[in-house]
């Protein structure tokens, strides 16, 4: 079985998010305190392979820094940016969904409005600037998932 993740950080560099898209249908968020050893290897029982985008670079080394857990040593792990590249699509995964065609609802955030959102939401409460940010979040997962269909594609033609 396959997962699809992305995590977010704060300013200081702290995970607050970690989301993970199991399709065809199960979305999974961990939100601040939530992120920790126990609740990400739950959330991924029964998965042998992971998904990201630039996750060798960043989502796994912060996981493995943050929590202690060296996700590339349990699962297989696979970054979707390198398949794109092996398809001449560079730049962040916004930017290749917009090449490729791929609708998100959260347009105009990027990784540092989720930071300036997850501030907002801890300093003043409020779940509007949660909300957006999980939104965010779930549109980065549910795109990768899209993403490895379009490179799929791609490789058939």
């Amino acid at each position: 079985m396959k997962a699809y993740l992305d995590i977010e950080t704060s300013l200081r560099g702290e995970i607050t998010i970690v989301g993970i898209f199991r399709p065809p249908n199960q979305m999974i968020q961990l939100i601040g305190d939530e992120v920790n050893w126990t609740n990400l290897w739950n959330a991924l029982e029964g998965v042998a392979e992971i998904l990201t985008y630039n996750g060798d670079r960043f989502d796994l080394p912060v996981i493995k820094r943050a929590i202690n857990l060296d996700l590339s040593k349990y699962f297989e792990c696979r970054d979707l940016m390198y398949d794109c590249w092996q398809k001449n699509l560079y730049g962040g995964l916004k930017r290749v969904e917009e090449k490729l065609g791929i609708e998100r609802a959260s347009k105009g955030i990027d990784g540092m409005e989720a930071m300036r959102l997850w501030e907002r939401f801890r300093l003043y409460g409020g779940g509007e600037a949660l909300q957006v940010l999980l939104e965010y979040n779930r549109d980065d997962v549910k795109n990768l998932f899209h993403l490895e269909a379009c490179l799929q594609e791609i490789k058939k033609k």
